[in-house]
């Protein structure tokens, strides 16, 4: 763990803190803290900024109600800067954008940009805008014994894939899976950062196995 104290502040006491959603890995803001702000955020597992504009401390969400509860907080190999992991409980930008880099200045034509949180938000666009010809808005049109069908097939095609030992096929299976399983969680109403917490939450499960299985041998 780095002490606060071997953190480098700048002239004006203060070090940039890249501030990030740490279920979609999406890039929120960047905001500046200085020992104070960053002491409050700590205690408090809340952001806490000094606004330069307006010389004072800011917590992220007093006014507004989008606090962003901290997971991890941590500093580049030169201690000049942080990273903030966050769970935000809504925009980070003061225009009510969910971040504020929403204005691309470049985009190469040959690498494409991928997110399953892009992908989700795509599929509930077909569900909210229904596009003629889509096959995600057909499955949606179709309801849910249609989509629960589909994942049964497509998780009969992985098991396939995968006793084959046919690498390159399972991951395409498995591709298939992940989105019609999208598709359900959609239609029921599960968000992706439902799924995360619950995963997160079972971060002690491999040791509860563990003891009971040593419970049960003996």
């Amino acid at each position: 763990m780095v002490d606060i104290n071997e953190l480098k502040f700048d002239e004006k006491g203060l070090i940039p803190a890249i501030v990030k959603d740490a279920v979609t890995g999406k890039v929120l803001t960047l905001a500046y803290m200085n020992k104070e702000s960053l002491k409050i955020s700590m205690e408090k597992e809340l952001t806490c900024f000094w606004s330069r504009s307006r010389q004072e401390l800011w917590l992220k969400g007093e006014t507004s109600g989008n606090y962003q509860h901290i997971v991890s907080i941590t500093a580049d190999c030169d201690k000049d800067a942080l990273l903030v992991l966050v769970e935000p409980d809504g925009p980070a930008c003061h225009l009510g954008t969910e971040t504020c880099f929403e204005n691309t200045v470049f985009k190469s034509e040959e690498r494409k940009e991928f997110s399953y949180e892009q992908l989700f938000e795509l599929i509930r666009g077909r569900k909210v805008n229904k596009q003629e010809g889509s096959y995600t808005t057909y499955l949606f049109d179709k309801g849910i014994d249609k989509i629960l069908k589909k994942v049964g097939e497509e998780s009969t095609e992985v098991i396939i894939a995968a006793k084959a030992e046919d690498k390159a096929e399972t991951v395409y299976e498995i591709a298939d899976l992940a989105y019609h399983v999208m598709v359900l969680m959609i239609e029921a109403g599960i968000d992706l950062k439902d799924i995360h917490k619950e995963l997160a939450s079972r971060h002690v499960i491999d040791k509860k196995v563990k003891q009971e299985k040593m419970t049960g041998d003996k």
